[in-house]
């Protein structure tokens, strides 16, 4: 699946439904629906982003989504029944995280407080330690669990698996993402 410049564009203010169901153990949140996310309504969906990969690298995942054409019911029924779910922390579509205002971030965080509040999950994992520390108004935070919990859940903080986080590679994402899947209960594969 392709789209061309048009069209993508043509999903910016766009949002993408929350991934959530029973039994809620891991919610990860990215900071906002890329526009490739936005088109797909699948989160973390761009070809380059390695979200999907890390996992599978991490055996949060036992198998490969093709996140690029959009999550199919299957995908989705399987990450929920493994307690996983994903959020952001704000709902509109842009090309670039940078693109949002630090008023948006900070509303992000309280409706986060309240979806962690009502979906009772053991752990939040934020994608993005920018982002968090706009967000928290944690400006000295690091990646990795933080110290204050949020309506209950563990906190941690997780890079960014954008392919615009060069620094990172699938390896180094996996291991981050593996931390607060065990804190999370989950049964990690080999």
């Amino acid at each position: 699946m392709g789209f061309t410049r048009a069209e993508l564009e043509s999903y910016r203010g766009a949002s993408v439904p929350d991934l959530l169901g029973p039994g809620l153990r891991l919610l990860f949140v990215g900071i906002n629906p890329g526009l490739w996310t936005a088109a797909t309504q699948t989160h973390f969906a761009h070809p380059g982003n390695r979200f999907y990969p890390a996992l599978r690298m991490a055996g949060i995942t036992d198998h490969d989504l093709d996140r690029a054409c959009g999550m199919t019911d299957e995908d989705r029924r399987y990450l929920v029944s493994r307690g996983i779910g994903i959020t952001n922390l704000v709902h509109r579509a842009t090309a670039r995280a940078d693109e949002l205002t630090t008023a948006e971030l900070r509303e992000g965080r309280t409706r986060l407080e309240q979806l962690v509040a009502e979906q009772s999950p053991r752990v939040v994992a934020v994608a993005g330690i920018t982002a968090y520390r706009t967000a928290f108004g944690a400006r000295s935070a690091t990646q990795g669990r933080q110290p204050e919990d949020l309506a209950g859940a563990e906190v941690w903080v997780v890079p960014n698996p954008s392919g615009l986080n060069a620094h990172e590679t699938t390896q180094t994402l996996a291991a981050a993402y593996a931390a607060p899947a065990l804190a999370a209960g989950l049964t990690l594969s080999p």
